[in-house]
């Protein structure tokens, strides 16, 4: 199972994000991780600009969205702005995208959530015509009609993953896809319920196995701290929980929310979890850093101890 982290945009001072997001990656590459995966959040940087410029200032670390949302933007554009970032990225960007929750397409930019899975095939259908380029994309489905001049083509191999939660999603990710990106999927889901499926789709298109990407909150801390890691993230990050898509798949595992998908505790207690999303079938890990403390110079101290545990772990996992 390779490590990486998930890094990008905070909240603060927009002045501040570039510095900090370089400052994130080049500490994730220097620690020897295998990858750095940049949400797409909404109103906030743009995460394959931030690919784009975290690939200059990288030369190894594959960098991977996870994920842009497919609906904000036409399969062309999306296409365009993919070519371009993994061209400045040196060819190392992979590409996570998905169809995104009703909360984020309907009600924040007003438009329609229908038919998600066969939205996103027929978006597949313009992504694969233009990663095949340079050339005309030509494509006519029951979404889009396209017929397109692109004079870009990919640097190398250009994987994409797809944000994939239920059955249909999951055959469909397995069936078009290099794998998918999952966030709110614990051991008995991914096991149970993620793997089986998108490893048979995959096999009967006559794909590869795919890649299994989970991301989950990592925090390096006392034994006694742990119930209060976990009540951060259920603070911090819990906002995903009013989505249908991720209570379902929250209901295929044992975890009830995001706090009891924390690695929290000591450096044998998160070792020991990282090893059952291994055994479960991840490939790759997404670490979501998560420090804790009262003050700043608290939570730089618990993010800076998390980070030097994660690269020792990692290149343990590796071995």
């Amino acid at each position: 199972m390779r490590i990486g982290v998930m890094t990008g945009p905070e909240r603060g001072d927009s002045a501040r994000k570039v510095s900090r997001m370089l400052a994130d990656v080049a500490w994730a590459e220097d620690a020897g991780l295998d990858t750095a995966w940049v949400p797409q959040i909404p109103g906030d940087f743009d995460a394959l600009v931030a690919v784009s410029l975290m690939g200059t200032r990288t030369a190894r670390i594959e960098l991977g969205t996870a994920v842009v949302p497919l609906q904000a933007q036409h399969p062309v554009a999306l296409a365009r702005q993919a070519l371009s970032a993994q061209a400045a990225a040196g060819g190392r960007l992979t590409l996570g995208l998905g169809p995104s929750h009703h909360w984020i397409v309907r009600d924040m930019l007003g438009l329609p959530y229908e038919r998600p899975a066969a939205y996103t095939r027929d978006y597949l259908d313009v992504l694969d015509a233009a990663f095949r380029g340079p050339g005309a994309v030509d494509v006519e489905n029951g979404t889009f009609t396209v017929h397109n001049p692109l004079d870009l083509g990919p640097v190398g191999p250009l994987p994409v993953l797809v944000a994939a939660l239920g059955p249909v999603m999951l055959r469909l990710a397995g069936e078009r896809a290099d794998g998918t990106v999952l966030w709110m999927a614990d051991e008995r889901a991914i096991s149970g319920h993620v793997v089986p499926r998108i490893t048979k789709a995959a096999a009967e298109a006559g794909r590869p196995a795919p890649r299994v990407v989970a991301g989950i909150p990592v925090c390096l801390c006392r034994p006694s701290e742990v119930d209060s890691v976990r009540r951060r993230a259920n603070r911090i990050l819990g906002e995903a929980e009013i989505s249908p898509n991720y209570q379902r798949l929250l209901d295929y595992g044992d975890a009830r929310d995001i706090g009891d998908l924390c690695a929290a505790g000591d450096e044998p207690a998160i070792a020991a979890r990282f090893r059952r999303f291994a055994d479960a079938g991840v490939t790759d890990l997404s670490v979501r850093l998560l420090p804790i403390g009262e003050s700043r110079d608290e939570l730089v101290a618990s993010k800076q101890r998390t980070r030097e545990m994660l690269a020792g772990l990692a290149a343990e996992l590796r071995s």
